[in-house]
Parts: structure tokens; C-alpha cells; sequence
């Protein structure tokens, strides 16, 4: 069996450029492996046989948290439905050259890329890449020289770097006709991503620079191919882009310094190395991709009863919400094998906590084990096993007793809907 592989990132923290030529921006970073403790339980005296409104349910952002898990997501992230049109530009160093065609780099994330995003937004957004330049382009410095290292925040090599890409493309490329940048850097500069991730993202910066009379507030730089030696980068390498245009969409990091401990393959979020996986319920949500109507408040005191759809199917009712406070609450999905997720081996109710109030990459989600150690179903490459068989399935309840929450799965009809009962004092 093969040990999966956890990749190392250092906490990246928004930095504002003041060069009117250079590309982006804020940054990204990690996440958390227990259940936080419960916070407040929220107020809200209604008898559970009438369906609750949706606005307790809705936490949302908390001030001065770096990528809020709350909802709405704020202003300056790219929209994430709609038609949305991504310039990719792929670059070379005098001292790595170009192994191939440039256009063999792009061919490795699209038409991937486009397809991942359809499917898990049941066609709600439409991901249009263009790369108007066809050839790598070339920095006037090598590699060694910008200083890069380990997914390194927006310091003066990554100024340098991107004062330099904006000169090479400006005469080729109209920036204000996309809504965000890939940088495809060339595979051989710098280490392996089996040594170490430099793969980082800028988003979000109100004090964005400018170029063709647009703030370019939104792009990702991807290194070094996600190829685990395992056969499956063919299908699998592409994974690192829409993880990185997650973060350009709002969604923060899930994964530990650890590895994927607190939320496993569940989010591409928390792993996007191995098979394939889908982005949570509350991720959808978040983006626009599941509306009001899809969603099942329990905010109100006693018991209520809530029949979930599967995921990965279009339509019907996908999540049930129990807000414990105004920061937080429990989410509650049923995942299968089905639509962006290959590798489910136990297929049920995914019970997890989300905490607005929690910066990315220090636990701002934790997903209820519902087998605690029993090292998983599955042995997939890079698929954090522990958590693969963490779903409830029928019979069996989860139980918060400093809030007093019980989620007891029901059953499962003919049609793959969970039937699930919440209970709150």
C-alpha cells in the first residue's frame, strides 16, 4: 500500500501591491483536525413541525477573518457563476526552459478544469479558458533569482515576477476582458511537488494594481506536477487549478500543516491530490451553486425530520444547516459515488461543524468521524483513509452533548434520499 503523501504549505497572508503593472494579490493558507467546541446555541422559540426560514442558517462573514467560511462571500473574489473567462499564460526561466510546447502545459488543466467546474455547479458556472499565447513566455530572470520558495506570499521576488509576465503579455493579451489569471509556470523550475508546494493563489485585495484599466485582484500560480508516481496524473494532476480558483472564488483552505485530518478527501479544498472529490454542500452554497430553497434550516428548538437528495444529483433538498450560534453550526449532506466524487467507498450523511469565525488553514471545518479509528475504507493514493468512511449511515446518530444537538440518520428510501432527524433543546 502506498503512503499517502501530504504536501506542505506555510501560511500565506494578503499583501497589497503598489506597482500599476503587477498582477494579484491577497493569499491563502491551512486548516484544523477536531471538532471545535460548540459555541452558543442560537435563540429562536418555534414549534420543529414548521419549516424554519432560512436567514439563521446563512452565519455570516466574521470582520478581519481571512476567507470567512460566512455567507455572502465578500466583495472582490471572482463571481463563481455565470460565464466566467480565465486567461492562462504559461511562462519559462532561462534557467528551467520549457520542456515541450507550452501548449502541452495548458492541455494538462483544461478541458479538465472546465468539466470539474460544470459538474460540481450542476452547470451553473461556466469555466471559458483562453490562452491567447500559445508559446511559453520568457522571464528575463532565472528562476533562482525571484526568490520564490513554498508557496511564498506576495514579497518583492513575487513583485518582480509578476512587473515581469504583465511586460512580456501586455502586448499580446487585453487583461480587462477576463475575470482571473492562471500562471502555468513551467514543471521544472523549482522542486517537485512531492518535496514541496509553491502552487499559491492572490485574491480578494481591494488595493488590487491595474493593467488595460482593470484591478487584476484574482490569479493563481501553478509549479511543479501533482504526479504522485502512483500512473493517475493523466487524470488526476489537473486537480491543483480548481483548488487554487477555489480560494479565487472565496473558499479558504481546509487542510492541516498536518495533511487532510480535519475534513479528508470531502472538499477539494482539503485534498486535491488522488482521485477525484467534490466541493462540500456548505461550499456550494457559498457560491451560488445551491440556492435558498435547497437548503433545511433547523434553527428552531425540538425535533424535525429532513429528507436529503444525494450531492451529486441535480436539484431537491441537498443540506440541512443547525446553527449553534452566529458563527456557527452544523452542515449536514448525503455523498455517493456519483458526479465529482470517485473516491466515496461509503456512501451516507457527511456530518461536519463550520466556524466563520476562523481564518483558512486553522480549522474553519471538521467533519464527524462516525467511525473514529478505523483507519478507513479505502487505499487509494493520497486519500486521507481515516476520514473516507467518516458518513453516517441509517441506525446511527451523532450526538453534541455540550449543545445538546442530536442528527440521527433515519433511513433511505428507493431513490438514495436520506431521511435525517434533528433534535435541539
Amino acid at each position: 500500500m502506498q503512503k499517502t503523501r501530504h504536501r506542505i504549505r506555510r501560511h500565506r497572508h494578503p499583501i497589497a501591491l503598489g506597482s500599476a503593472t503587477a498582477l494579484v494579490i491577497a493569499a491563502t493558507t491551512t486548516a484544523s483536525s477536531n471538532l471545535p467546541i460548540p459555541g452558543r446555541t442560537s435563540a429562536g422559540p418555534v414549534t420543529a413541525a414548521r419549516p424554519a426560514g432560512i436567514a439563521p442558517c446563512r452565519i455570516p462573514v466574521t470582520m478581519g477573518v481571512q476567507m470567512s467560511e460566512g455567507i455572502p462571500t465578500p466583495a472582490g473574489y471572482a463571481r463563481s457563476t455565470g460565464r466566467i473567462r480565465a486567461l492562462n499564460l504559461m511562462i519559462d526561466f532561462p534557467d528551467a526552459p520549457g520542456p515541450g510546447p507550452a501548449m502541452d502545459r495548458y492541455a494538462e488543466f483544461f478541458p479538465q478544469t472546465t468539466k470539474w467546474f460544470r459538474t460540481g455547479s450542476y452547470g451553473r458556472l461556466t469555466y471559458t479558458p483562453d490562452a491567447p499565447v500559445k508559446s511559453w513566455l520568457r522571464m528575463p530572470l532565472p528562476f533562482s533569482e525571484y526568490g520564490i520558495d513554498r508557496g511564498s506570499p506576495y514579497e518583492p521576488g513575487y513583485h518582480r515576477l509578476a512587473e515581469d509576465i504583465v511586460a512580456a503579455a501586455d502586448p499580446k493579451v487585453d487583461f480587462s476582458t477576463y475575470d482571473l489569471v492562471n500562471i502555468l509556470v513551467t514543471p521544472n523550475a523549482g522542486p517537485s511537488a512531492l518535496d514541496t508546494v509553491l502552487s499559491v493563489t492572490f485574491s480578494g485585495n481591494a488595493d488590487a494594481p491595474h493593467a488595460d484599466g482593470v484591478p487584476l485582484t484574482n490569479a493563481s500560480f501553478i509549479y511543479s506536477r501533482q504526479d504522485d508516481g502512483s500512473g493517475s496524473y493523466a487524470q488526476t494532476g489537473y486537480r491543483v487549478l480548481p483548488h487554487e480558483n477555489g480560494h479565487i472564488f472565496g473558499l479558504p483552505d481546509l487542510y492541516t500543516l498536518e495533511g487532510g485530518g480535519s475534513v479528508g478527501h470531502w472538499d477539494i479544498m482539503s485534498e486535491d491530490w488522488g482521485v477525484n472529490n467534490d466541493l462540500l454542500g456548505w461550499h456550494k452554497w457559498k457560491l451560488g451553486w445551491l440556492d435558498n430553497k435547497q437548503i433545511s434550516c433547523a434553527s428552531k428548538p425540538g425535533t424535525s425530520d429532513h429528507v436529503l437528495e444525494p450531492l451529486a444529483t441535480k436539484g431537491g433538498t441537498k443540506l440541512a444547516f443547525i446553527p449553534l450560534s452566529s458563527e456557527s453550526g452544523y452542515a449536514v449532506e448525503v455523498r455517493t459515488r456519483a458526479g465529482n466524487d470517485q473516491a466515496v467507498c461509503r456512501p451516507g450523511v457527511l456530518i461536519y461543524k463550520v466556524s466563520s469565525d476562523v481564518d483558512t488553514g486553522q480549522g474553519p471545518v471538521s467533519v464527524a468521524d462516525s467511525t473514529k479509528g478505523s483507519s478507513g475504507c479505502t487505499r487509494q493514493p493520497n486519500v486521507h483513509a481515516e476520514l473516507s468512511d467518516a458518513p453516517y449511515e441509517p441506525g446511527e446518530t451523532f450526538t453534541d452533548r455540550a449543545s445538546g444537538i442530536r442528527i440521527s440518520v433515519i433511513d433511505k428510501d428507493d431513490k438514495g434520499d436520506y431521511r435525517v432527524r434533528i433534535t435541539r433543546p
